[in-house]
Parts: structure tokens; sequence; C-alpha cells
């Protein structure tokens, strides 16, 4: 049962005949930030007092004469100015426990309005091995899709792979000029990435040549621009010396960037020039750039020899990827990459042209939205398509093949403003009652405070920092079952399953219990810690309450039986076992803003509230036997939603560390 949502249900009626927007109103009661105010509390008599001309305690009390919540809560309170203090009654939270007790789902109920759900995530390029900038979206897509499914929502997984388009392009010229045979027929992968890399540079160097003079001209002309602006004499109009002094921070802003980014093309250019061995590379291909766009068009015009490497590179690079997945124990309903959507393309430019919301401009077909500076291009000058376009039929197919009532990208945030105009125009072009969230994420730091990348510069492979975690992991576990009191427990075996399960469980509760529009610093020693909020920790809460069982051959089966009784005699147990039962709040609650943080943050305070119930409750050497049913009725039950949270991040757990 969700508690919150059965107490703002009973709360309606009453606010209904006060308001007539009740959900604000509704939303204000909460659970309570302290035990001494009650287990939830409405606060919404504050902000009507103006609303209605009364004061909020008379507000307060005559909510509170209307309602009735006798079989749920003690008799309310009213306190303060006008907040209403609701503290839930012992043998009602009783009787939510033995519910919860044969129960797998611990009497969670599935929504009674489920929707149709598409979500996007992960998106890795295949013929490049996945890095850890994709493990924010791969771990956090998969913890909304499980939680989504949980509930009772109709889902379906689709990593939208890039599998076609320009990288494509790079490889295949690549292959045709550089490729190394054998190394290829050892680790295709590898050679193809490094095939990508080494196109890459060559026509980054290329392209950095040809943009030279005009980032030194842009430069010099914006310094006129400022001289002239700085050397305008103040007019002694505040409001128009102050627009003054905007111009020129912005022309001065503007300059800084623009100096920026012609050190990077000066670097780019100096960084080949002086490598012996991609300096001669250069020089023998002027011309590149413009080779890898007349590959890329080839492929997508369905040429033989371009579409036969492309047969042949892809088995590899998908291998590749679905390695990396099974380690992470994710999968997906489809992987429809964008050559799927190749042939789609034409159709969606023309329907947009149908529908007038396209024109030409320059030579490219794009569509102009209001309040944005720049138009989104479906079309470009030479008839080639772009991500906007593919993105489109994309969306369109789903919504119509596959009826999708909400479609979620869980996408980095440096991508919003592309998703801002491609959810605009799609809704215009195909259904404006759909949800189209971007899921937006920060960026994976080094301690350094920067992208977090290896000593050398190069970002850091994902299956190495799996590996890393797992390594660590391995000698947490080993120290720690070394220490034991009475010797070792686990075999070599068991140490490894467990250190695995450690390892990739740190990785993605470090990236989960981060509130996912922020950036955060990646570190291992962190993420393994025994203490705070950590997978390490909670895996270790769960194996602990797993050994009291293990150890005192408590059959589980058996205290679990429809004649065990729970008891709430001490504090203690009354605060854990309020903790148990927000599970549902919880999970309700990371659907509202699509933030798997909320859940991490509930399992670390329902561990927190066992460790503080452990310490004060005797539960083997309790005074009665009946008090110590009870309370390895909790101890099980806490087990349960700490090992169904962490099911529902995809993160393992231990029957013993």
């Amino acid at each position: 049962m969700n508690i919150l949502q059965t107490l703002r249900e009973r709360f309606r009626a009453p606010l209904a005949s006060l308001a007539t927007d009740v959900e604000p109103l509704l939303a204000m009661i909460r659970p309570s930030q302290d035990a001494k105010f009650g287990d939830y509390q409405a606060n919404f008599a504050m902000p009507l007092q103006k609303q209605l001309g009364k004061p909020a305690r008379e507000i307060a009390a005559e909510v509170v004469s209307q309602i009735d919540l006798s079989d749920i809560c003690e008799p309310l309170e009213i306190a303060g100015p006008g907040f209403i203090n609701l503290k839930l009654r012992n043998d009602w939270l009783v009787a939510q426990l033995q519910a919860a007790i044969p129960d797998e789902r611990l009497a969670i109920q599935p929504t009674t309005k489920p929707r149709k759900f598409v979500v996007d995530y992960s998106g890795p390029n295949v013929a490049k091995p996945m890095h850890v900038g994709h493990i924010r979206s791969t771990v956090i897509g998969d913890a909304l899709d499980r939680v989504l499914r949980f509930l009772g929502h109709s889902v379906i997984s689709d990593n939208h792979v890039g599998d076609w388009g320009t990288q494509f392009g790079m490889i295949i010229y690549g292959y045709k000029h550089f490729v190394d045979p054998e190394a290829f027929l050892a680790t295709p992968v590898l050679e193809l990435s490094r095939l990508y890399r080494l196109v890459s540079k060559l026509v980054t160097y290329r392209n950095s040549i040809a943009e030279l003079p005009k980032a030194k001209k842009q430069i010099a002309d914006r310094e006129i621009a400022l001289g002239v602006e700085s050397a305008k004499p103040k007019s002694g109009d505040k409001k128009v010396d102050k627009e003054q002094a905007k111009v020129i921070e912005r022309l001065q802003t503007q300059l800084k960037e623009e100096r920026e980014e012609l050190v990077k093309l000066q670097e780019s250019i100096a960084a080949v020039g002086a490598d012996p061995k991609l300096a001669p590379l250069a020089e023998a291909h002027p011309d590149i750039a413009l080779a890898v766009l007349a590959e890329t068009a080839k492929l997508h015009s369905g040429d033989e020899e371009n579409l036969k490497l492309w047969h042949q590179f892809l088995p590899h690079c998908r291998d590749e990827i679905s390695r990396v997945y099974r380690r992470l124990n994710v999968s997906f309903d489809h992987e429809l990459g964008e050559s799927f959507f190749h042939s789609q393309l034409a159709p969606t430019v023309a329907a947009l042209e149908a529908k007038g919301l396209a024109r030409e401009s320059d030579g490219a077909l794009c569509v102009f939205l209001e309040g944005h500076d720049a138009p989104m291009i479906v079309r470009k000058k030479d008839g080639a398509y772009l991500y906007a376009t593919t993105d489109l039929a994309t969306i369109r197919y789903r919504i119509k093949e596959w009826q999708a009532e909400a479609i979620l990208y869980v996408v980095d945030h440096r991508q919003s403003d592309h998703f801002v105009k491609l959810f605009a125009v799609a809704k215009m072009l195909e259904n404006d009652q759909v949800e189209m969230q971007h899921v937006q994420f920060g960026t994976i730091m080094g301690e350094d405070k920067r992208p977090y990348k290896t000593r050398s510069g190069d970002t850091v492979g994902l299956e190495g920092l799996l590996n890393e975690s797992v390594s660590r992991a391995f000698a947490i576990v080993s120290e720690n079952d070394d220490r034991k009191p009475n010797g070792p427990e686990l075999s070599e075996e068991t140490r490894q399953a467990v250190a695995e399960t450690v390892g990739i469980g740190a990785i993605k509760y470090a990236d989960l219990s981060q509130n996912r529009t922020t950036d955060y610093v990646f570190s291992y020693d962190k993420m393994l810690a025994m203490e705070g909020n950590t997978a390490t920790y909670m895996q270790y809460s769960y194996a602990r309450v797993r050994a009291i069982f293990r150890r005192n051959n408590v059959a589980i089966e058996t205290l679990r039986s429809p004649h065990a009784k729970l008891t709430l005699e001490h504090p203690a147990e009354r605060a854990l076992a309020l903790g148990v039962l927000q599970f549902h709040e919880a999970i309700e609650d990371v659907l509202y803003d699509y933030r798997p943080n909320i859940l991490t943050g509930y399992l670390f305070g329902v561990a927190k509230a066992y460790s503080t119930f452990y310490d004060a409750c005797p539960v083997l050497k309790a005074e009665t036997p009946e008090l110590k049913t009870s309370r390895l009725l909790l101890c099980d039950l806490t087990a349960r939603t700490i090992k169904l949270g962490l099911q529902l991040l995809n993160i393992g757990v231990n029957e013993q560390m």
C-alpha cells in the first residue's frame, strides 16, 4: 500500500470544498522530517489562508472536522500556525506488515492506470568499444525500465544504437587505406576502433586547417567591435550605460570563447603535424574529409562494396557491446539502430513538407521554431539527412507501430537543445498528447573535476572500469573474510562471485545514487566503502540480516506462516516498520521526475533504521518467544525490501559477505 497516496485521497474531498485546484494542496502532505511531529504532516492550511481570508489554524480545524482517518491514524493534531500532524496507528501498521509477509511484491499493488512507455537508453556507437560515458544512460535507463514494469506499466526498451552514418564512412575509408589485416583477424573491434580514431584525427586536422583563417578573422572582427564599443563615452543615463556595459561584457565573453576555440584548432593541427606517424598520412590524404563523406554517401545509397563491408563489420561490433551488456545484466526488447530507420527518412521529410512545417533555407530543408535562433535542419543542401531526421522518423515509428503514450530519452544534458526542438517538431507532426521526456544527466568527473579520462587523456573503457571495480571488490571481500573471528567462511569461487556482484553493483549504485542532473566525481574507494550510501553497505546490510537466519538455523518459510504475528513495542521497531511500509511511496516518487536516486536514498534510510533497531532491540535474545518471532519477521521484511529495491536498480545481493 502507498500510505502517502492513501492519506492524500482521504484529504481530497475536504480540500475540494475549499479550493478548485487541489493537487498542489495534496502535494503539501508529506512524510514528517521529525518523528515528534508525527509520521506525516499536512501543510496546506498556510497557503489557503490568504485565498480564503481565514486564519490557517481555523482552516486546518475545518478540514480536520470533515475527515475521518480513525481507521488509519491516531487523533489528528493541529500544531503551530496550522500544521496538521498525522500519526499512524500501530495496529494499522501491523496489519499492513502482516499483509506484506506472504506477498512476493510486499503488498505493493500495480498501478490502476497503466501507460505504454518506450524507454530509449544506452545508445552506443557500435563501431567503438563502450566507454565510461555510456554507464549513466545505461544504468539510469535500465532502472527506470524496471521500476515502470514493476508498477504495472507496459514498457518497450529500445537501444537506439549508432550503426550507420558518418562513423561508418570513417571506418570504411580507414579499412580501405590503413587496415592491419592481422590485427583485424585477431581483434576486429579493436582494429575498427583504431581505424575510426585514426581517420577522425586526420579529418579533424584537415577541417581545423580549413577553419583556421575563418577563426582568426572572426576574432579580429570581434576585437574591432569590442574596441568600438569600449571607446564610446558614457552617456550619463544609467539605463543606457548599463545596457552598454552588457554589450561589452557579451563581446568579451564571445571573444574569450573564440580565442579558446582558436587554441584548440591550433593544438589539433600541431599535434598531427608533430606526430611522425600521422603527419605523412595527413599529407598523403589531403581530401580525407570529403572522401569520408563520399564513402558514407555510397553506403547510404546501397553501394555493393560498402554495404558488404558494413555487413562484415557489424556482427563483430554487436558481439562486443553484447558482452558488456551481459556483464551488466542489461537487455533490451529492441535494438533498432539508425540503419533500421534509413528507409523512413525521405517519407518523414515528405510528411513535414506536406504539413507545411519545413521550408528551404540556403538550399537546406529546415523547420523554424518560435523562440529558437537556429532552425532544425532535416535535410542538408547536398541531400544528406541528419540525426534530427532519424530521431523524427524513430518517434513516428514508436507512435504508430508501438502506440507509445510516453517516450523517455535517457541522454546526457549536452543534447538538451536538440531534444527541445525534436519534441516540438514531433508534436506538431504526429501527436501532441504523447509525453516526450529528455531524462538528462550530468558528467562523470575525475578527481581533477574534469571529465573522467585515463592518464594519457583517452576515454576510459567501460569493460576496463568494470574489471577494476571487481578486482578491488575481490581484495575487500577477501580481507573481510580473512578477518572473521572463527576464520574464513567463503571459498575462492564464492569470493569471486561475491566480488563480481559487489564490484558491478558499486559502479551502478554510485551512479544511481546521484541526482541525475548533476556531475559527480568517480572514486573506487568511495563507491566500495562499507559505510555510507553505497551498494556495498546495502549489500552488507542484506547479508547481515540473512546471517541471523543462517547461523541460527531459522526456517524462513516456517517463520512466514499465516499464524506468525508481529508487534511493535519499541520506538526503533516502529520506525523500521514505517520505513519498510514506505517502499511503495519511494518507488512512485522515482517516476515523478524519473530520478532513481529517490530509491537509493530510501533504501539507505531503511538500512540505517535497521541498524538502529538491531542495536536497540535484541532479536535472538528477545524477552519472549513471541517477541523473538516478531522481530525475526521484521528482520525478514527488511531484507526482502532491500533485496527487491536493489533488484529494481538491477543490483544483486549476496547471502554471505
